[in-house]
């Protein structure tokens, strides 16, 4: 069940869009925040809530849903803003982020029982663990439910996520789908200067995935390969998204030094102005 299944691509884009302003006006509006990553992934979250994943809003805890666990928390921006696109809160409470007593924490937290999150967040190179965890229980009890995973490239340089892998491998766990947001970059630098990840390709195969690459900012690349995955017969599966960190405004796009930075008022006004 999903109650959008939009495949119009010119919808998909209008609403990410919105998702773009409501990401830039929580942060600018906390004084705090991870701009440039959310930014990159509003396409891929778009299309996941929009046309892939079964979710049902107005039924939250839904037995038969897709689960999908935002490894990367920091960017937790993007599954808010989404969320409440799809109906799961009111705008305004975007507005709460990261302030005293709200359910939207700089980092994903279950205990605020915000409707549609999974799993607490943030540590890095622990989220693939527990979407292994998940696909196993769900393949054990014969469940139909995907599980998605949201990772980071730096967050690879993490060796817990190779754990995971080679556990989901020797389990032919295909209901699992490993979404890497690429965008070369991580807080101190390129990704290649801090600790390179590359050959991410041969890595994954050799950790017995089927791996699938998409532009992570194109629509029907990314409806097709997330499609492509789910035909998987006896693998789990990667998607190496190619993404571009602060996707949507030009002026920033591709700086790793939006990763954790969040606009003044004026940059905000003026970024809202320019997303395209």
């Amino acid at each position: 069940m999903n109650p959008f299944k939009i495949n119009n691509i010119t919808e998909l884009k209008r609403i990410s869009k919105e998702i773009r302003k409501d990401i830039i006006l929580s942060i600018s509006e906390a004084g705090s925040g991870h701009t440039g990553g959310s930014l990159g992934l509003a396409d891929i979250f778009t299309t996941l809530y929009f046309n892939v994943i079964n979710h049902n809003p107005k039924e939250p805890n839904w037995e038969e849903r897709d689960r999908l666990i935002l490894s990367i928390g920091h960017v937790a921006p993007v599954l808010y803003a989404t969320l409440s696109q799809a109906g799961y809160f009111s705008k305004e409470e975007l507005l709460t982020l990261r302030k005293l007593g709200s359910r939207l924490q700089g980092h994903p937290n279950k205990k605020s029982r915000l409707p549609g999150l999974e799993v607490s967040s943030g540590s890095l190179g622990q989220g693939l663990s527990i979407a292994v965890g998940m696909a196993l229980a769900a393949k054990s009890n014969k469940e139909k439910y995907r599980i998605y995973a949201i990772l980071g490239d730096g967050e690879l340089q993490e060796g817990s996520n190779w754990e995971a892998a080679m556990s989901a491998a020797h389990y032919k766990l295909k209901n699992i789908t490993a979404i890497i947001d690429r965008n070369n970059c991580q807080i101190d630098g390129r990704t290649s200067d801090v600790m390179e990840i590359e050959p991410l390709t041969e890595k994954w195969r050799a950790f017995g995935w089927n791996v699938l690459e998409c532009n992570g900012n194109n629509f029907t690349e990314i409806i097709n390969t997330c499609r492509s995955a789910e035909q998987s017969v006896f693998r789990p599966n990667v998607i190496i998204a190619k993404t571009i960190m602060g996707k949507g405004i030009k002026s920033i796009e591709d700086d790793f030094h939006w990763h954790g930075k969040a606009p003044t008022n004026d940059e905000a006004e003026k970024f809202i102005s320019e997303i395209y």
